[in-house]
């Protein structure tokens, strides 16, 4: 209320004055209004604020009574957050950053005639965590496709130190991959390719090769179904049978393997045998040997007696942790008698200890040469396995008289996968790194935290196979960080994330080609042979999923040609009895291997090429393999089936058949034969581009043999009828008119177009009586048609008897009509 005064003049007349005072009273017409239209504020984690901030409104009332604000109240229910007469809040309860992270509230303001705010305002609270020193902003799971090259692990990671006075960091990443294979995502291929595709000398001996008809050895041990390991639990042992590596080693050879051994069971640790070379029968002695014991790798080689009788070195001795780490790792044994080096993991270590002994005496007595155990043929009532070995093996192989070098032993170790640094350039020179071998653990170390920090984000992983083991593979990475004045001053807790590999696509092999053909029986007992598969077709496709807008976003699968991959092997093998080598063969010029990775081993049962390679070099050397029989007097049949394969069988082809023939039985096989190239081609053609379907169609397009048959005697019949015509036409001559002789000749003239197509193959076996029939045909005329139509229906009559006349007739002179038929042959349209 405002207080007013009022003077009242009077009359002139009274000259009296008086004054009225009149109060006014505010009406509370204005609401509270804040200040701001949002308010923010950030708290850390576990802490009690006596005020987090303060909120503030106004009025625009004059009076004390409505101008004032006398209260707030949070409107937001059930939250953390108190708030007073004056507008501060405060939390109630201690706040948990994994908890909620923000909280948004609503508060009203009151004035003193408790009317409140117009509109509400938003507070919004951010509760950060407690300071913790560690690696931030990193995902746990990284997805990996086959065929990505190479991708970051950590692209937005950063080092929180809590402001401490960081000096320098020492971080290790470490990706674990020992569970798969050999470990390192290694390559499946067999041992014999892998040597070929490292470049390794020739001649290295498989001793532990997958189970086989001609490799049995190794039939009874225990595998990994994974991979060509073998496990040996101290109960088995392999006898390596006679002939497989030469008795007397030179004193040039190397040993090669791969191992993963664990400290050995027991509280005596006895010797456990590698590979051994023992007496047979009588006495007990080692020739050579190795073997681990006490978590050491021990080469024993005792050389024969000669004139030098001298000790000379016999034992040698590593000690190293690697041994008994239950890890995978690849030992090199190199013999230069008398220095033999150790390479492990592609690293050179020499002997820490040799022990020099007497040479062995010389004696007829036979030698056992066996994996994983050595045989005890003396000093016991009956021979048996002893010095078990308790562990896994893979690729074991000797090479007599060679050594191989640094180069190809890091090659046959290299690791598939591993860690990688895009841009090593711009790491700058604050950042020093190291890897292992493998680069499956890589260590830097740098006094500024940023640059250890953008260094972080270069690590990569890679995986260079084409079709990589499917899963998971660990990552850690540990870090240590030094403060000015102290050793340790930050406990940086480490990181444990994962790689997944995803399952890539897997490739369908298809080999196609021409299925079944016949040749004269002169090509096969030629010196060159036939070639098998002039033609042949190794495609391989993979089929893919993609995304589709339509029909509701279902997955549609895309078929892609032509996936471009290495083979291992492709065998041409024999269907039903074995080839026979006194009559027949299948050869391959070795010229057509060279500049290749590849090999061929040939026997009674097939050709086997082998060696990772491409699928073109798979094909050209496929090309060149070729088939001899040498004694093709009776008719054969050879039936052959191919089939190729990828990654030591965990991708293999179809079985593609083959069945080949000679043409002795049937005169018209020439014809036949082209006649069926004719069919088949086309659709060969196209079975380049759909290998599915070509396959039955060319098998289908064969003529069957008794259409063959039914033509042969169509044939047959259509020569004796031209035959019997000439003939009538010759004795017709005189009693034609020379009325009708014009109309007559015009009709021969039709019926020399069609014996021409049709008698073509026979045109060179009727030269004699065609040409003398021709010159008569010039100057004499045609008998009438419907006379010569009224004797083929007699002629049917006969039509058997003179089928046999002409067989006989064509037997006689087998040889002649088999050149005539080629020659006519060529002239058949294609």
């Amino acid at each position: 209320s405002l207080p007013v005064s009022v003077c009242l003049i009077p009359s002139l007349s009274n000259q009296i004055q008086s004054f009225v005072h009149i109060q006014v009273k505010d009406v509370n017409e204005f609401s509270p209004a804040f200040k701001e239209s949002m308010y923010k504020a950030t708290v850390t984690e576990g802490k009690i604020y006596d005020s987090i901030l303060q909120v503030e409104a106004i009025d625009e009332d004059c009076s004390p009574q409505y101008s004032q604000i006398c209260n707030y109240e949070i409107v937001t229910t059930d939250v953390p957050f108190a708030i007073d007469r004056n507008g501060n809040i405060r939390n109630t309860e201690k706040l948990n950053y994994d908890k909620q992270r923000r909280y948004e509230i609503m508060v009203t303001a009151f004035d003193c005639g408790q009317k409140h705010a117009r509109e509400d305002v938003l507070v919004q609270v951010n509760v950060k965590p407690v300071c913790k020193p560690g690696w931030q902003d990193w995902n746990k799971r990284i997805e990996y496709k086959p065929g990505s090259g190479s991708i970051p692990l950590f692209p937005s990671i950063h080092l929180e130190t809590c402001d401490g006075p960081v000096s320098s960091t020492h971080t290790t990443i470490e990706l674990q991959t020992n569970h798969i294979g050999k470990g390192c995502d290694r390559e499946t291929y067999s041992e014999k390719s892998l040597q070929k595709l490292c470049g390794a000398s020739s001649g290295a001996i498989d001793l532990l090769p997958s189970p086989s008809a001609t490799t049995n050895w190794t039939a009874g041990l225990l595998m990994d179904n994974n991979d060509i390991i073998f496990k040996f639990d101290g109960k088995q042992g392999a006898k390596i049978p006679d002939g497989i590596v030469p008795k007397n080693l030179t004193d040039q050879f190397t040993i090669s393997l791969w191992m993963k051994h664990g400290p050995s069971p027991g509280l005596r640790a006895e010797k456990e045998t590698i590979l051994c070379n023992s007496d047979k029968t009588e006495m007990n002695r080692h020739h050579y040997a190795l073997y681990v014991h006490n978590c050491r790798l021990v080469f024993l080689l005792r050389k024969d007696f000669d004139q030098a009788d001298t000790f000379r070195p016999a034992e040698f001795h590593w000690k190293l942790d690697q041994i008994c780490d239950k890890e995978w790792h690849y030992y090199v044994v190199n013999v230069e008698f008398p220095v033999v080096t150790l390479y492990m993991d592609g690293t050179t270590y020499e002997p820490y200890l040799v022990t020099n002994d007497w040479p062995i005496h010389p004696s007829h007595i036979a030698m056992q040469l066996t994996v994983g155990a050595c045989w005890q043929g003396g000093e016991v009532t009956k021979p048996r396995f002893a010095q078990y070995f308790h562990g896994s093996l893979a690729s074991l192989t000797i090479r007599p008289g060679k050594i191989e070098s640094q180069k190809v032993i890091s090659c046959l170790q290299a690791c598939k996968e591993g860690l990688d640094i895009n841009s090593l350039e711009s790491l700058g020179q604050g950042v020093k790194y190291h890897f292992n071998p493998s680069q499956s653990v890589l260590v830097m170390e740098g006094d500024d935290i940023e640059n250890i920090n953008r260094a972080l984000r270069k690590v990569s992983y890679i995986n260079s196979r084409q079709f990589p083991t499917a899963g998971v593979r660990r990552l850690k990475v540990s870090s240590k960080v030094q403060c000015f004045g102290e050793d340790v001053c930050i406990n940086i807790p480490d990181i444990d994330a994962y790689v997944m590999v995803l399952q890539a696509n897997e490739p369908k092999i298809t080999i196609s080609g021409m299925d079944h053909f016949a040749r004269p029986a002169a090509q096969f007992e030629s010196e060159r042979g036939v070639i098998l598969l002039p033609d042949i077709r190794i495609v391989s496709t993979v089929t893919k999923t993609e995304h589709s807008k339509k029909n509701d976003g279902a997955n549609k699968p895309v078929v892609l040609e032509e996936m471009l991959h290495d083979l291992d092997f492709c065998d041409v093998l024999v269907s039903g009895a074995e080839l026979d080598p006194e009559q027949e063969c299948l050869e391959l010029d070795r010229t057509e291997l060279q500049g290749k990775h590849l090999d061929a081993t040939n026997s009674t049962a097939g050709y086997s090429i082998y060696g990772a390679d491409t699928m073109h070099n798979y094909e050209q050397v496929l090309q060149q393999i070729r088939y001899r029989n040498w004694y093709t007097s009776a008719t054969f049949e050879r039936k052959f089936r191919i089939k190729c394969s990828e990654l030591n069988g965990h991708y293999t082809s179809n079985e593609f058949n083959l069945e080949v023939s000679n043409l002795l039985v049937n005169t018209n096989s020439n014809y036949m034969d082209h006649v069926n190239k004719v069919i088949v081609q086309p659709q060969f053609l196209q079975s380049i581009h759909h290998p599915e379907e070509s396959i039955s169609t060319v098998h289908n397009s064969v003529v069957p043999s008794v259409a063959t048959v039914v033509i042969v005697i169509c044939v047959s019949v259509l020569i004796f009828i031209i035959a019997v015509g000439v003939y009538r036409i010759r004795t017709a001559q005189q009693h034609s008119s020379t009325d009708n002789e014009s109309s007559k000749e015009n009709e021969m003239d039709w019926d020399d177009s069609a014996l021409t197509i049709t008698v073509n193959p026979m045109e060179k076996y009727e030269k004699p009586h065609r040409a003398e029939e021709e010159s008569e045909e010039e100057d004499e005329e045609e008998e009438d048609t419907t006379s010569a139509e009224s004797d083929e229906s007699e002629e049917e009559d006969d039509e058997e008897e003179e089928e046999e006349a002409i067989v006989q007739k064509r037997g006689k002179q087998n040889l002649t009509r088999q050149e005539q038929l080629e020659w006519d042959d060529s002239t058949l349209p294609y």
